[in-house]
C-alpha cells in the first residue's frame, strides 16, 4: 500500500510495526473504495474518483482494523472502507456548504464541477458506504455507522445555525465537535471491537482531533493545511481557539465576521494567535489523547495492541505539532 505523504511518523511506525497484517488489510480496504466510487457513470464515477484520488491520512480505516485485530476478515475490512466512504462524504458536503475552493491543496469538487454535482457525489459516496456494510449482513455495524451519520448530520446543523455567532459557548462547540468529528471516531473503534474503553479512546482522540484542526487552521501556513489561513472564520466557524482568545481580549468578540475577507482574516488569526489562545488549546487537545490512551489501558486488548492504537493517537497530535 502506497502511503500518503501526510501521515505522520508514528502513524508510519504503526505501519511498521503490523507489517505482517495491517498494511495488507488496508490495501484491501483501498481496493474496496477504488471499486466503490468507480461504474456509477462517466459524470459521478469522475467526481467521486477524483475525491478517492485526494488522498487523506485513511486514520478510520486504521482504527477499524486495528480494533479488530490481525484476524480481521471480510466484514472488517468493508467497515473500514465504509467509514472512509462516509468520511469523504462529509468532506464533499462540507465543501459545498462552505463554498470551499480548496481541500488537501487541490481544488474541490465544488469548485470544479459545481454545487450540484458536488452534492450528488457526496451521496454517492454515502450510498455506497451503505451498500458495502449491507453486503456483510452485518446490521451491528450498519447500525453504527447509521447513528455516527446522524450524529455528523446534527453537528452539521448546530454548525451552520451557529455561524458567524460570537456568543456561541465553549460547552456548544465541544459539543458540535463531538457529534461532527469524534462520533467518527468513536464508530470507527465499536465497529473493530464493542468494548467500552474503546469508545471512550475514539471520542477522544477524535475530538482532539478536531481541537487541533482548529488550532492549525488559525496558525496555518497554507502551504501545510491546504487551505487559506482563516477559513473558518470566513466561513462564520466558531471554533475554540476564537473562543479562548475573545476570553483574554474582549474586543475580539466586536469583529464583524460577515465583512472578513482573506486579508482581515490573516490579521485576525494574528490577534487570536497573539493571547495565548492557541497554546491554550493545544493543551486541552493533549489532555484528552492522555486521558484516550488512559481509557485504552484500562481495555482487554494485548499489550501489542494497546502500543499500536497508543501510537495511533500520537499521530494524531503529531500532525498538528
Amino acid at each position: 500500500m502506497t502511503r500518503p505523504s501526510s501521515v505522520p511518523p508514528p502513524v508510519t511506525a504503526v505501519l511498521d510495526a503490523s507489517s505482517r497484517w495491517l498494511p495488507a488489510r488496508l490495501g484491501e480496504a483501498e481496493e474496496l473504495l477504488r471499486a466503490a466510487v468507480g461504474g456509477h457513470g462517466e459524470t459521478l464515477g469522475e467526481d467521486a474518483t477524483a475525491t478517492l484520488a485526494a488522498g487523506g491520512k485513511r486514520l478510520r480505516p486504521m482504527l477499524v482494523l486495528l480494533c479488530a485485530g490481525p484476524e480481521a476478515g471480510e466484514v472488517t475490512v468493508r467497515a473500514a472502507a465504509a467509514i472512509e466512504l462516509v468520511h469523504m462524504a462529509t468532506l464533499v458536503h462540507d465543501d459545498v456548504l462552505g463554498e470551499a475552493p480548496l481541500r488537501r491543496g487541490l481544488p474541490t469538487i465544488a469548485a470544479t464541477s459545481g454545487r450540484e454535482r458536488a452534492v450528488a457525489t457526496g451521496d454517492l459516496l454515502f450510498s455506497r458506504a451503505f451498500a458495502l456494510l449491507a453486503g456483510s449482513g452485518d446490521a451491528r455495524a450498519v447500525a453504527l455507522l447509521a447513528d455516527a451519520s446522524v450524529a455528523l448530520a446534527r453537528g452539521e446543523l448546530v454548525q451552520r445555525r451557529d455561524a458567524f455567532d460570537l456568543a456561541v459557548s465553549e460547552e456548544r462547540y465541544l459539543e458540535r465537535c463531538r457529534l461532527k468529528t469524534a462520533r467518527l471516531f468513536e464508530c470507527a473503534c465499536l465497529l473493530g471491537r464493542d468494548e467500552e474503553q474503546l469508545r471512550e479512546f475514539g471520542a477522544g482522540i477524535g475530538l482532539a482531533f478536531q481541537l487541533l484542526d482548529d488550532v492549525l487552521d488559525v496558525s496555518g501556513p497554507p502551504e501545510r493545511t491546504g487551505k487559506a489561513r482563516g477559513t473558518d472564520l470566513l466561513d462564520g466557524t466558531i471554533t475554540l481557539p476564537l473562543i479562548e482568545a475573545a476570553k483574554s481580549d474582549t474586543s475580539i468578540r466586536e469583529v464583524d465576521l460577515h465583512g472578513l475577507d482573506h486579508a482581515s482574516a490573516e490579521i485576525l488569526c494574528d490577534r487570536i494567535e497573539a493571547t495565548g489562545a492557541l497554546e491554550r488549546v493545544r493543551a486541552r487537545a493533549l489532555q484528552l489523547v492522555a486521558d484516550a490512551k488512559g481509557a485504552l489501558e484500562r481495555s482487554a486488548f494485548d499489550p501489542e495492541q494497546k502500543q499500536l492504537l497508543s501510537l495511533v493517537a500520537d499521530g494524531v497530535v503529531q500532525r498538528y505539532s
